[in-house]
């Protein structure tokens, strides 16, 4: 048990004054000797002050702010830990083509991209699930979590504004330090979806290299490619490199998709140029990773705030209730 405010607590012996102080009756009449011992006046007085007291130390408590604590509980399960990486660049403001009906004509990608991930998430029981954003940097939105409540509000929240660069590298190492401290429960993955790739500074390569091996986490890929566009599958680039390149680069998609294929960690890549390309995309990464995984829920604490105040409002309706009594036997003479 905790409280919120807990120097509240100091008024408890508050609580007492009703059955230490006297009665009003007690100072009524100058002298009572003669008249016969009434017990059952005197246990009714007496249940009439603990009555008080109660009402004054549940008042107290629920002022405290009394709560439970959160506990975990171990829970076995089917699916992963997955990061979702998600691109808030301006180019994700731009209209997905090809929507499979009339309502979602239009559709912009980044709109598309929380509809279908939101699909994702929903299909997923027991995943841990964390996102970041990121556009000029990363955006840290959620750490990896067991709640799909929590997840679906942060994939809903990455379909506002955008912002204009594409800083795919932040976006990657922020997510990558969402496992750093998690216990391995053998299925790891960071969805990356975008709509492009800027350049990727060779020290984030190595990095980002490094830390995929060392927290054996399989990496899958999603481009969200303009009709018409470059294909980072398309084969003339193959045997191309820097060195017989010239003064010509490849185009940034090309090149850090062959930098990923350097992976020491399993990689996996997929173009989508409509909602429905994207959807067949999640829905194979939703087949690879299913596998028994054993995580901590968390349970959080339960709020007695609203008990304590009906305990109160409870007592002091019975008391108001004796009270309305007492003055109608008074008026009538009873």
């Amino acid at each position: 048990m905790a409280f919120n405010h807990p120097w509240v607590l100091w008024l408890l012996p508050l609580s007492l004054l009703p059955i230490l102080l006297e009665r009003s009756h007690a100072r009524t009449y100058s002298w009572v000797a003669m008249l016969p011992s009434d017990p059952l006046s005197n246990l009714i007085g007496l249940l009439l002050k603990i009555l008080a007291s109660v009402s004054l130390l549940a008042i107290v408590l629920g002022l405290a702010g009394p709560h439970s604590l959160e506990h975990k509980i171990e829970r076995l399960g089917t699916g992963a830990q997955i990061a979702l990486v998600l691109d808030r660049s301006a180019s994700m403001e731009d209209p997905f083509s090809g929507a499979p009906t009339q309502a979602q004509i239009g559709e912009t990608k980044s709109v598309a991209a929380s509809r279908l991930m939101t699909a994702f998430v929903n299909s997923r029981q027991n995943d841990m699930i964390g996102v970041i954003t990121f556009s000029n940097s990363a955006m840290y939105v959620l750490p990896l979590y067991e709640s799909r409540k929590a997840a679906l509000a942060a994939i809903q929240a990455t379909a506002g504004n955008s912002l204009f660069q594409t800083n795919i590298g932040a976006g990657l190492t922020s997510a990558i330090g969402l496992f750093e401290r998690m216990p391995d429960n053998g299925s790891r993955a960071i969805i990356l979806l975008s709509d492009g790739a800027g350049r990727v500074s060779a020290p984030v390569q190595q990095k980002v290299l490094d830390w995929l091996h060392r927290y054996n986490i399989t990496l899958y890929w999603i481009v969200l490619r303009q009709a018409g566009g470059i294909s980072i599958f398309d084969p003339k680039y193959d045997d191309l490199s820097d060195a017989n390149m010239g003064d010509t680069q490849l185009p940034s998609e090309v090149e850090l998709y062959h930098y990923f294929k350097t992976l020491r960690s399993p990689f996996q890549a997929y173009e989508a140029e409509d909602p429905k390309s994207l959807a067949t995309a999640i829905s194979d990464i939703n087949q690879k990773e299913k596998k028994p995984i054993k995580y901590l829920e968390k349970i959080p604490g339960r709020d007695f705030t609203h008990w304590c105040y009906a305990l109160a409002a409870l007592m002091l309706t019975i008391l108001l209730g004796v009270k309305y009594l007492e003055i109608k036997t008074w008026k009538t003479g009873i």
